[in-house]
């Protein structure tokens, strides 16, 4: 029988955020987050759920009971393939995908998401680079991706990259749209309608930073 070592960290009461289950149910999407009769189905069918930190079904019990920070810096936000299954299979309907699309938006905001993750880098320089020009050009990602995440480990690569390289399949080009200034507008405007509320807990931390 495996020994048990005891529980990585304690929280404390204190240290809890009653209002982070508000923020997630503020968005489209998040509204039926406390539905949820923790039976698993989500964990069950989740693909990826056997290399997360947190299952599915512990992070919607977490965000509920208010554990923000570990909500936020863990990994299972950033693994989730964004496949709907857990969505499709919730027999309370719940949107779980959009609860974890909800944490991943507002752990950009605090910065307080996992550093140098490929999955969080990747997600960021591909809005960046669609923002700056309309298109997605993959040879200049997958270079700012390694460069951000483990440069080194791109010299191992140089040898597929090459053979893309001549195939055509990968590009150094960087390709425009025109109307970019139109774009940017239309990104804002959704931005600022599908942006997770501010919890008043979070609003005074950051006022008293």
């Amino acid at each position: 029988m495996e020994q048990w070592h005891g529980w990585d960290k304690v929280s404390y009461e204190s240290d809890l955020d009653h209002q982070f289950a508000d923020e997630i149910t503020s968005i489209p999407g998040g509204e039926k987050l406390f539905s949820c009769i923790q039976c698993g189905t989500c964990s069950g069918m989740c693909p990826l759920s056997t290399y997360m930190d947190f299952t599915p079904r512990q992070i919607v019990a977490m965000i509920r009971a208010g554990f923000r920070g570990e909500v936020l810096s863990s990994y299972t936000t950033w693994l989730c393939a964004s496949c709907y299954s857990c969505t499709v299979a919730c027999p309370q309907e719940i949107k779980i995908t959009e609860i974890m699309y909800a944490a991943k938006r507002i752990a950009l905001r605090d910065g307080v998401h996992p550093k140098r993750f490929p999955a969080q880098v990747l997600a960021g320089e591909f809005f960046d680079g669609v923002q700056r020009t309309g298109r997605s050009n993959e040879g200049p990602l997958l270079f700012r991706l390694f460069l951000k995440t483990k440069p080194l480990k791109m010299l191992g690569y140089a040898g597929l990259g090459l053979g893309l390289f001549r195939r055509g399949r990968i590009s150094a080009k960087i390709e425009s749209i025109k109307r970019k200034g139109e774009l940017r507008t239309l990104l804002k405007t959704i931005e600022n309608e599908h942006w997770v509320r501010r919890s008043p807990r979070s609003e005074h931390k950051e006022t008293t930073k």
